[in-house]
């Protein structure tokens, strides 16, 4: 690769060397990586996926995972302003909403930002793993996993003004043109972690310009924020990486309730899902029988369960599993609905599964997702490997061997697996 140095901006003339990249560069400067082939995002299949993720449970419900400011004000009711599939093209879309948000208010500048965004498009994930594995080899799976951002707009600047996140952040520029402005410090002194109005600060500042195509990355100790170029619209997909300020809650999250898409915008989300208690904390008077409140015992029984250790390491290995078969990209694009599979069907492996015996079941896991299974390590390991071979083979071969009531446990995981699109039919 070739490298210029723009102050503490490296601009690489690809292809994209992820041991050059590892070495002189994660953790330590930002970089512009200029025209990244193959990309993990195409633009068509990010518009669809940002028509499934901003759809509203009703006319005036956000969904969990997005955001849409006018100006400098976030819309608590914007589903009229939400892509629609007849727009066809984010160009599309933001000609509508350039004569709707006229009609408004005087303001037409707007900014969309989509969180969990890898869980809307099965392909757009299965390539966005598939360009960061790599990476992870080099530098460890992320322990609570990477996140992905949406940004489109004709926004003046990021809506939550110069900041720094927990993330190293690696921007892929879609289409039109985008300003990122960093600061290596944090240049104001006031106590407060974000700034709208940073005009003053410009001079300490240095800029990056990613054109469609493009990839820049920057660590997570960089402030940054996000401008458009002469008021036109920009697309781009972030995706971070966490490397600072790791908290407990993340992991604890995912051991009590799972990683769903809500969870991933807000890390709090998660735990108000756990059932209040219904019984009033308070009491008349001290407790003379050494009892406690019945709100404290209902809140005791709740996790008691969590005390088993048996059901702990059944969570704790599901929850690995998950996590090492999406490549750290959780919450995965749901599965697809089961079909049966009868003897004379071909299939073979299309992605890995993982499997992990625990209390006397089998725990297997594809493309973020597990299943349980009464077969055991013995029976399920020579059938995976039969279809990891370069031929498909039929289901009656891959179940032949086994006794009658473990063959039709074998087609229930073959046809889970198919859902979990680990499978393709031959």
């Amino acid at each position: 690769m070739t490298t210029t140095h723009v102050t503490d901006l490296a601009v690489l003339q690809g292809p994209l060397d992820w041991d050059e990249f590892a070495a002189l560069y994660w953790d330590r400067r930002p970089v512009l990586i200029k025209a990244v082939s193959p990309a993990p995002f195409e633009l068509r299949e990010v518009f669809a996926a940002t028509t499934l993720a901003t759809r509203p449970a009703g006319p005036y419900l956000m969904p969990p995972t997005a955001q849409f400011a006018v100006g400098r004000f976030q819309q608590s009711e914007p589903a009229n302003w939400f892509p629609r599939a007849e727009d066809g093209t984010f160009d599309g879309y933001r000609r509508r909403l350039d004569a709707e948000l006229a009609a408004f208010s005087k303001e037409t500048r707007y900014a969309l930002v989509v969180h969990a965004f890898h869980a809307f498009h099965a392909g757009q994930w299965e390539r966005q793993r598939a360009f960061f594995e790599p990476l992870w080899e080099r530098t460890g799976l992320p322990l609570s996993g990477a996140i992905t951002t949406l940004f489109h707009g004709t926004y003046e600047h990021t809506p939550v003004g110069v900041h720094r996140d927990r993330f190293a952040t690696f921007l892929f520029a879609l289409e039109g043109r985008k300003r990122m402005r960093f600061w290596r410090e944090r240049p104001w002194t006031e106590p407060v972690t974000s700034v709208l109005d940073y005009q003053p600060h410009l001079a300490t500042s240095f800029t990056a310009e990613p054109e469609p195509g493009d990839l820049l990355y920057w660590p997570a100790a960089y402030y940054h924020v996000g401008e458009s170029i002469d008021g036109g619209s920009a697309t781009s997909v972030n995706v971070g990486v966490p490397r600072e300020a790791h908290r407990a809650v993340h992991d604890l999250d995912d051991l009590l309730l799972g990683r769903t898409p809500d969870a991933m915008v807000d890390p709090h989300a998660a735990l108000v899902r756990l059932p209040a208690a219904t019984a009033p904390l308070s009491v008349p008077g001290p407790p003379t029988d050494g009892a406690l409140p019945e709100a404290l015992e209902q809140t005791l029984r709740l996790f008691q369960e969590y005390r088993d250790p048996d059901r702990m390491q059944d969570r704790v290995v599901s929850v690995a599993l998950r996590n090492w078969s999406a490549s750290g990209l959780c919450p995965a694009p749901p599965p697809e609905a089961p079909q049966p599979l009868d003897d004379g069907t071909a299939v073979r492996a299309r992605a890995r599964v993982l499997s992990r015996p625990v209390g006397g079941a089998l725990l297997c896991a594809a493309n973020g997702h597990v299943l349980r299974s009464s077969l055991t390590r013995q029976q399920v390991e020579p059938l995976l490997r039969r279809l990891t071979e370069r031929e498909p083979v039929l289901v009656g071969e891959l179940t032949a061997g086994l006794p009658s009531a473990a063959r039709e446990e074998a087609r229930r995981l073959l046809e889970a697996l198919e859902s979990f699109r680990a499978l393709t039919r031959g």
